[in-house]
């Protein structure tokens, strides 16, 4: 979903008494490697189910491309191009158009006007609203079915065909988010050849990982690592 979407679509509404909890008492199925149910997993509400408030996750996504950009585009203005400032030719008397310095932005190779000047694109968003719109995109991926737990990512040696076969288990999605709770190198090298597939550590993940990607598959320490992170006693933790 892009931006553009995200701030079209009108914002769907939420009973006042469900305000608190989106989905009560989140439960997912847990997956092995060759895609059987071996188990569930009951989620924290506090991070999988909240519910959806698109501004703020509109805000995150924005905030969140802007801080990718690099703000170094430059031009040069008249004063900043190499160049002679001597008039060209006498005023009058030649029937041509008047002109002046070569660098004028009317010349070719002169000066440009009003053109970009390095700058940084950085926004800020508090960091209670950070964690909102995180939640909001994780419980909108159990809401839809979208994230499917695994019970463990064990993988000795790089192999793409592991991942290509864990991917097709999820159905077809054109992109993935494969979620971990530590550092997997060998999971990224096996990963990194399939197109739309994509690795990340929970703790550094974002709304706009969540929001870019069609199915997650996550395990189960990560989910668990996740709560810790961002769920009610972190939060409490936090604020004591």
């Amino acid at each position: 979903m892009c931006c553009g979407c995200v701030a079209r679509c009108p914002a769907p509404t939420v009973a006042l008494s469900s305000l608190k909890r989106w989905v009560s008492k989140v439960k997912i199925p847990v997956h092995n490697l060759s895609g059987d149910t071996v188990g569930e997993v009951e989620l924290d509400d506090s991070v999988f189910g909240v519910p959806f408030r698109q501004p703020v996750v509109h805000q995150s996504v924005k905030q969140l491309l802007a801080n990718r950009r690099q703000g170094t585009a430059a031009t040069k203005t008249r004063g900043e191009v190499s160049g002679s400032t001597r008039k060209l030719y006498a005023q009058k008397g030649t029937g041509r158009a008047r002109r002046g310095s070569i660098k004028s932005p009317l010349q070719r190779g002169g000066g440009i006007v009003f053109g970009p000047s390095p700058r940084s694109y950085r926004q800020r968003m508090p960091k209670k609203m950070r964690r909102l719109a995180f939640a909001c995109a994780l419980s909108l991926k159990v809401s839809d079915g979208s994230i499917w737990a695994l019970d463990d990512f064990d993988l000795s040696a790089p192999r793409t065909k592991d991942v290509a076969a864990l991917r097709a288990c999820v159905g077809k999605a054109s992109s993935v988010l494969i979620v971990v709770s530590e550092s997997h190198p060998v999971l990224s090298m096996s990963a990194r050849n399939l197109p739309g597939t994509m690795v990340r550590q929970c703790s550094v993940m974002s709304t706009l990982d969540v929001m870019s990607s069609d199915k997650l598959i996550v395990t189960v320490p990560a989910l668990r690592k996740m709560e810790e992170i961002w769920g009610s006693k972190a939060s409490n933790d936090e604020s004591a």
